[in-house]
């Protein structure tokens, strides 16, 4: 499917975690040769979504350059991913969320095209990556009519998205084993041994 006949999605760039592997920086600002990590996705991302919006907790005014909106945690101490996709999902303005971690920079317009054509074609489901045998719940698309759900799961205690979107009938959008763009510079030394995409 043509990207020009796929509905139009909000895309969510998480960048709001405590970074306790990178010794407590704010990740998505961290520097990877020559721009900041948020950049990177920033520049596939953009041309895709009049809805950008990036989930964080500080240096507002810095992300304010890289977003259409921001949002944060309605609930202090860095609650986890969950709480930035609930916020991502009640400011979203299109019908289906497009959510990605700030700290995968080699994804590639080929692959989130491949998500939102899978996703399109079950549009009450949400769509998690699965490489190999290893689900990625931070790189999915959710239906945004089922934001309540993800609330009333936060309400009863849960805060796995992976969870809650296996008991929505999460299909699989299957990726090898070691695919390089779902890289996860997570840690100084991924950081620095990982090559820019070309």
């Amino acid at each position: 499917m043509p990207e020009s006949a796929l509905p139009a999605c909000s895309i969510l760039l998480l960048a709001g975690g405590r970074g306790q592997r990178v010794g407590g920086q704010d990740k998505g600002l961290i520097d990877w040769h020559g721009k900041p990590l948020i950049a990177w996705l920033h520049d596939v991302v953009r041309p895709m979504t009049g809805d950008l919006i990036i989930s964080c907790n500080r240096n507002a005014d810095r992300y304010a350059a890289f977003a259409d909106r921001l949002v944060h945690d309605d609930t202090g101490g860095f609650p986890g991913p969950l709480a930035g996709i609930r916020a991502g999902l009640a400011a979203a303005r299109e019908p289906c969320l497009l959510v990605l971690p700030c700290d995968a920079p080699r994804l590639d317009a080929t692959l989130l095209l491949g998500m939102r054509t899978q996703a399109a074609e079950h549009p009450n489901q949400p769509l998690m990556v699965r490489q190999a045998e290893q689900w990625e719940p931070l790189l999915c698309v959710i239906p945004v009519h089922l934001a309540p759900a993800f609330d009333n799961a936060w309400l009863a205690g849960e805060r796995a998205p992976r969870r809650i979107m296996l008991q929505l009938g999460a299909q699989a959008f299957h990726c090898p084993a070691g695919d390089p763009r779902l890289a996860n510079l997570n840690n100084p030394e991924l950081l620095q041994a990982e090559k820019p995409p070309e």
